[in-house]
């Protein structure tokens, strides 16, 4: 089985709903958020769509005024650097956007082969 990450948020977040894994990747999120020192309030009970925004806006703010632990997040989850390069940081708001995609794609790879394996 191999795994293909979905090409949007709403796809992604979408599968981990429907492969019943949702709960556990908002806990991995939790969870490298925490080892980030950046901890988000998001329960298990949050809606796919406030996850999505409450990222997005952690990610702005971080990009915005907390650039060095911005980077140390990305590090903490793995994000790969070849896909944060290939961004265009024209537009911070744009930006998040996508790096939260990043974020989600990376930490959704975790949980669905934690699942599988």
């Amino acid at each position: 089985m191999i795994f293909t990450p979905p090409p949007n948020t709403d796809l992604l977040l979408s599968e981990a709903q429907k492969e019943k894994l949702y709960i556990q990747l908002v806990a991995q999120l939790n969870k490298d958020l925490t080892l980030a020192n950046e901890s988000v309030d998001m329960d298990e009970e949050i809606s796919p769509i406030n996850l999505k925004l409450t990222l997005q806006d952690k990610i702005y703010s971080l990009i915005q005024h907390k650039f060095a632990e911005y980077l140390n997040l990305l590090y903490i989850i793995d994000v790969p650097e070849k896909d944060i390069k290939a961004l265009n940081g024209s537009d911070i708001a744009d930006l998040a956007e996508q790096v939260s995609f990043l974020i989600l794609k990376r930490e959704w790879q975790k949980v669905w082969f934690r699942n599988k394996y």
